[in-house]
């Protein structure tokens, strides 16, 4: 009698599946955008990444790295600064895996195709924890930039591109690996980096070039416990690029203080941080007063990754939503089974798969650095991607948390996963530029390759002539744009249509009918942003299913 219910119709942990292997669009697009003979060797990691990802193990380390948030340590027991930022062992243990896997720098190390196998994996490991892949990201995205001071790549690019994780702060020839980091923003500038105040002091030549002494803050300083940093500081000739490490070649700590960690949303494994420069020493990257286009070159890699992050965000919402709801009963069968539960899966499936044609089709971008077609893709595809990926992921995963109803809600120990995608969705969408960011970035392309940029987008979309009056129209609506003087209050529309074209053009390249059908329907003959689950009653929800079920 003082039993009062036992536990059933709960869908189980979606746990120890291979992420890779279950993912049969992101399989597709490896296909299509890898050379043929980087294929195979390509596959056989990426299995051995999705098994690493889609395990209980791998998840539990995902959640205590978060429930367990790093802590900063200003001072030792003696009273010394240290200025350092403790970490669960969970959190290692991920930073671990994502650097054994190359995710860091990949690119920099292997032949043909590594940009597009790099941007697979970075989205199958976001899967499992997003957090700790922003100094990954970062790493990633400095050691190009670093091109600009050719001592320090000499130097750092062997530990850089090393697929071992060294946490430790000590000076460079005792490390095994390295991480690096950036510091832009500043209290009063926010993303006008040309605001900032902190001010850079000439002090010697150096075997690593020009020596600097810096002085100044850093508003958003995120991951502190990098070894080095490229941060914007005002020197002589104007605002410069400085390669700024946290222990100096002769072993001691920099002067580099951190004065707090951000209390964030999300990202909460992540340590984000304000810090202040008070003296520290950091070498000129590039030339004096040319800091912006310097760093922004490590931004443009960055932004690709916000695409990336939210397309993997995406990707495990959706996946959460079909396994609960292929388990789940409700009036007598599964939710899966019921018509208007179906279609609001389906149009999400359609999202996810678009946004991982887009961001792979970017990648490619990346993997054609001589191509010249490619080269103006890549600006065009790099702020349109971010700004429109990124700007779904947030209503994406509140409707993906709608489909478990108040279990998507909660977070009983750290375990509800579709709650800290929900928190994090947003990040991705203002990290490197918010939606208005990109938008002018846009506009800045088509001023300076206005012709260029119509021309190489009317053959990107190319696929969608003569298929149907809706596809036309979606084209010519781009294209009549891109020909003409654009007013800035219509940046963030054109941005949309131009991202909506390019994945229906995709989609149509590489997706069965089905898919590409279903998504002409509900984003060009549609409203796009408006809710999910308005597919019409002719698509092919069986097909649009099965396609995306994650196991």
């Amino acid at each position: 009698m003082t039993l009062t219910h036992e536990v059933v119709n709960q869908s189980s942990p979606l746990v120890d599946v291979n992420l890779f292997d279950g993912n049969l669009p992101l399989r597709e697009g490896l296909a299509v955008h890898l050379p043929a003979g980087a294929l195979a060797g390509a596959e056989d990691r990426l299995r051995a990444l999705g098994a690493v990802a889609g395990s209980a193990a791998m998840q539990a380390h995902a959640r205590w790295a978060n429930v367990h948030g790093p802590v900063l340590r200003t001072h030792d027991r003696q009273g010394r600064r240290i200025d350092e930022v403790e970490f669960h062992p969970s959190y290692h243990t991920l930073m671990s895996t994502a650097i054994a896997h190359g995710l860091h720098a990949r690119p920099w190390a292997l032949g043909p195709g590594a940009h597009v196998e790099r941007a697979a994996g970075f989205m199958l490991f976001t899967e499992l924890e997003p957090s700790v892949l922003c100094p990954v990201s970062m790493t990633y995205a400095a050691t190009p930039a670093l091109r600009g001071n050719p001592a320090v790549l000499a130097d750092w690019f062997p530990r850089l591109t090393s697929t071992e994780y060294d946490p430790r702060l000590v000076v460079l020839r005792d490390k095994t690996g390295v991480t690096m980091g950036m510091g832009m923003t500043e209290k009063q500038g926010g993303s006008d980096v040309r605001a900032n105040t902190t001010r850079a002091s000439f002090e010697s030549d150096t075997p690593w070039g020009r020596c600097y002494r810096l002085v100044g803050h850093k508003w958003f300083f995120s991951a502190p416990m990098c070894d080095a940093f490229l941060v914007l500081a005002q020197a002589e000739a104007g605002l410069s690029c400085f390669f700024l490490p946290r222990v100096l070649p002769d072993g001691r700590r920099n002067a580099l203080r951190i004065q707090r960690l951000k209390d964030k949303l999300g990202n909460k494994a992540n340590a984000s941080s304000e810090v202040e420069f008070t003296g520290a020493q950091a070498w000129l990257v590039g030339e004096e007063g040319r800091g912006v286009p310097q760093i922004l070159e490590m931004g443009t890699l960055t932004r690709l990754d916000c695409a990336l992050g939210t397309t993997g965000l995406m990707r495990q919402a959706l996946s959460l939503a079909l396994h609960h709801a292929r388990q789940r009963q409700a009036f007598g069968r599964p939710l899966v089974q019921h018509a208007l539960m179906r279609n609001v899966l389906a149009d999400l499936a359609l999202e996810s798969e678009a946004a991982t044609a887009l961001s792979l089709r970017l990648a490619r971008a990346f993997d054609r650095q001589d191509d010249p077609f490619e080269a103006l893709m890549r600006r065009v595809l790099t702020p349109v991607a971010k700004f429109w990926i990124c700007k779904r992921g947030s209503g994406f995963a509140q409707e993906t948390m709608e489909c478990l109803g108040g279990n998507g809600y909660v977070e009983e120990g750290g375990e509800g996963v579709m709650a800290r995608i929900y928190r994090e969705m947003p990040l991705n969408s203002i990290w490197e530029g918010a939606g208005n960011i990109m938008a002018l970035d846009l506009l800045r392309v088509l001023q300076r390759a206005g012709p260029d940029v119509a021309a190489a987008v009317a053959a990107e979309l190319e696929p969608l002539a003569g298929v149907s009056p809706v596809c036309d129209a979606a084209r010519a609506r781009v294209l009549d744009r891109l020909q003409g003087v654009v007013d800035e209050h219509e940046a963030r529309r054109l941005a949309q249509n131009l991202a909506l074209a390019v994945q229906a053009a995709l989609l149509r390249r590489h997706a069965p009918d089905f898919v590409f059908e279903a998504f002409v329907a509900a984003r060009l003959d549609g409203s796009p942003g408006l809710s999910y689950g308005c597919l019409p009653a002719r698509a092919d929800f069986e097909h649009l299913l099965q396609r995306a079920a994650p196991a």
